[in-house]
This record gives C-alpha cells, structure tokens and sequence, in this order.
C-alpha cells in the first residue's frame, strides 16, 4: 500500500492483543519497520543443544468449541498436510546433521497440533547436539533459509521461487531474533508481519501456502487468507491515507 501512514508501536501492539503469536518481534532500523506476529521459532540454540520448529500445516479456528475441536482435528489427519510437515522435517535433520555430534539428531514431536488466537498449526520439533568447534554464524548460515519457507529439495524449491515469484521477499521469510554473550540464540520466522518504510509511507505484507502434488489451489488461496486476515484487520483499523 502506497501514501499510507501508521503507528507502528501502537499497530504492533494490536495485531499482537489479537494474534498472541509466541515469536512476535518489533525492529526499527532508520526508517524501516518490522511489526512481527509469527507463531514460527526458526532456530534456537541452548549450549550445545539446536532445536527447530517448522511450522507445516494450518486451519481456521471455529466459531464454537465443537467447529474449532473438528477443525483441529481435521487438520490432524490431513494427508496433505502430514506428508508436507515430514518432508519438511527430512529436510531440517539434514540441515542439523551438518553441524551435529554424531547420532543427535531426534525428532521430539511430530506433526503436532499447536492452537493460537487465529489458527491451528501443525509443529514438528527436531533437535541436535552442535559440535563444539562451529560458530553461531556458521549454525545459522548451515539452516539458512528455513525448510519451510523454501520447501524441498530446498536449492530446486528457491531456484523457482525465484524465477516464478512476481517480488522479492525481503524480510519476509528470513528471521529476526538475539544472540546472547555466551552464544545461545533465538531466532524466528519472519511471517504474520507488517512491513512499513516510514520514509516513503509504504506498508505491505505477504503471506504464502505450499504448492505439493496433493494441494487444492483453491484451499490453498484461502489458506492464504487465514493467515493474513489478523494482518488485514490491523491495516483497516489503524491506516490513515494521505491525501
């Protein structure tokens, strides 16, 4: 959106009154911001150990209890989305083992359901123990991108992403986060995001599904706008067009 003007402090704080998200973030740099609702960890590390949380798998939540319980369930026991989260997991024990001790690479949850404010997520956590003699540039440029903004093969999926994708991503997908003074970190997915240049009055957000052999266009175009609809509603509330 161009001419647009916002608050930022005061926009992040409603979109996240409203979404809840576990890995929320806000970053200022200059003129540029990131308002940051992602329910998505990326990558953290504590001592030795690396843990991964990729996010594959999405559905609405209900209007009622029962509605929100079947839809949850439902998401549970989608082929599609099943098949999408354990690809996605092949592909970040592959990432973890070039940096792990040997045999450290586990999988501590699978394909679980985790419920949020405007969604239910299917999660999958998978760990490692780091050799001692990597630095935390070298873990992170060893995962980076992550699994589940690419896809996989993860060199083919960003190859087409970047031939068929009609503008960069730019922040969008990459990851916000700390890295402490004894070199334990935190980082996130940068998704459920608003991104404002204030020099400029420009705001835009993107959100994005997964393209598979077993996808539905159709649901995967309304995935699309479950996921930005906290997004939108935060745009109409707190925008003011210049005129």
């Amino acid at each position: 959106m161009e001419d647009v003007e916002i608050y930022p402090h005061a926009t992040f704080r409603h979109l996240n009154s409203i979404s809840k998200a576990p890995f929320s973030s806000f970053l200022k740099l200059e003129h540029y911001h990131a308002l940051c609702a992602s329910p998505e960890r990326f990558l953290k590390k504590e001592g030795q150990t690396l843990i991964s949380q990729p996010i594959k798998g999405t559905a609405k939540r209900g209007t009622n209890p029962m509605e929100d319980a079947q839809l949850k369930l439902n998401l549970q026991s989608d082929p599609k989305e099943i098949s999408e989260n354990i690809m996605i997991v092949d592909l970040v024990r592959n990432d973890l083992s070039k940096t792990a001790e040997k045999k450290s690479v586990n999988v501590e949850e699978l394909c679980k359901i985790y419920s949020y404010e405007q969604v239910h997520q299917m999660v999958s956590t998978i760990t490692s123990k780091v050799k001692s003699d990597y630095s935390v540039a070298e873990i992170l440029k060893s995962l980076f991108p992550m699994g589940s903004m690419t896809g996989a093969p993860k060199r083919s999926a960003m190859d087409i992403a970047e031939t068929y994708e009609s503008t960069k991503r730019g922040l969008y997908s990459g990851a916000i986060g700390y890295i402490t003074p004894e070199n334990n970190f935190d980082f996130n997915v940068v998704i459920r995001s608003l991104l404002y240049n204030s020099e400029n009055n420009y705001l835009s957000f993107m959100v994005g599904s997964a393209l598979t052999s077993l996808a539905n266009p159709e649901l995967e175009y309304e995935e699309c706008l479950v996921k930005g609809k906290a997004l939108q509603f935060v745009v109409n509330a707190t925008t003011v067009t210049k005129e």
